[in-house]
């Protein structure tokens, strides 16, 4: 699966060829697109490493990767630009946010807006999520969130959505009692398919009570890029929370 993009969004434009250049793990497809410009290679090389999780190191509390120690740890896999991110980090600097991003250009955008706000409670890993979340430690997260996914919308490739029964229960591990995952996406398919994968696991319950919770955003979402274009399209997404249980 991948949620990153090259598009202006979270979804990256996938194709058959895309999927075979990394044929292991929740992420498929390109990992860098556009050539980076000059100060965004130099973000790479001298930024990123100071913020890059080094998943080969153990980590017992999530609260001290940052300084000072965070409050409460989210993460949002697959940040595509990072407009969705950095507002919620903004918006909650009490709170240590960690994005997880396979594409080195989705990586460079949202460098560019750390520096450019002096953001320092971000933490970024560039590459599989289901590697980040078998490191977590268990019951470490508040949020998960994961924003226009790539849908793979061929039936051949449904293995490759990030949404399974694996990542379900890995998500059900890493979150808090009455921790969240939130998911959004204006594919009916995939929609169903969350709600369908949901639906069985234990550990989750669907926190809608009307249809207004799934047909509206939650309140002070960030619109994505994609979002909008999605909108502007006639695309209805759907906003879906579930809590953890437990």
């Amino acid at each position: 699966m991948s949620v990153a993009s090259t598009d202006p969004g979270n979804r990256s434009a996938s194709s058959d060829d895309d999927a075979a250049a990394h044929p292991h793990g929740s992420f498929f497809g390109r990992r860098k697109g556009h050539k980076l410009r000059l100060h965004q290679a130099d973000l790479i090389e001298h930024l990123l490493p100071r913020l890059a999780l080094d998943t080969g190191t153990p980590c017992p509390d999530l609260a001290d990767l940052f300084d000072p120690p965070a409050d409460q740890i989210r993460l949002e896999i697959g940040f595509g630009g990072g407009e969705h991110l950095i507002a919620e980090a903004r918006a909650f600097p009490n709170i240590g946010f960690i994005g997880c991003e396979p594409y080195v250009n989705g990586m460079a955008k949202i460098l560019t807006q750390i520096e450019g706000h002096n953001i320092g409670n971000i933490r970024l890993f560039a590459g599989d999520a289901a590697e980040l979340l078998a490191w977590a430690p268990s019951h470490s997260l508040v949020r998960i969130d994961l924003i226009h996914p790539d849908p793979w919308p061929k039936r051949r490739h449904w293995k490759r959505r990030f949404v399974q029964d694996a990542t379900v229960a890995a998500m059900a591990r890493v979150l808090k009692p009455d921790g969240e995952f939130r998911f959004v996406s204006d594919i009916d398919d995939y929609g169903a398919w969350t709600l369908k994968h949901l639906a069985r696991s234990p550990d989750f319950i669907w926190a809608a009570e009307r249809a207004s919770d799934w047909r509206l955003p939650w309140a002070d979402y960030t619109m994505t890029r994609y979002g909008v274009k999605a909108e502007r399209e006639g695309r209805q997404a759907a906003y879906l929370r579930f809590r953890r249980i437990g």
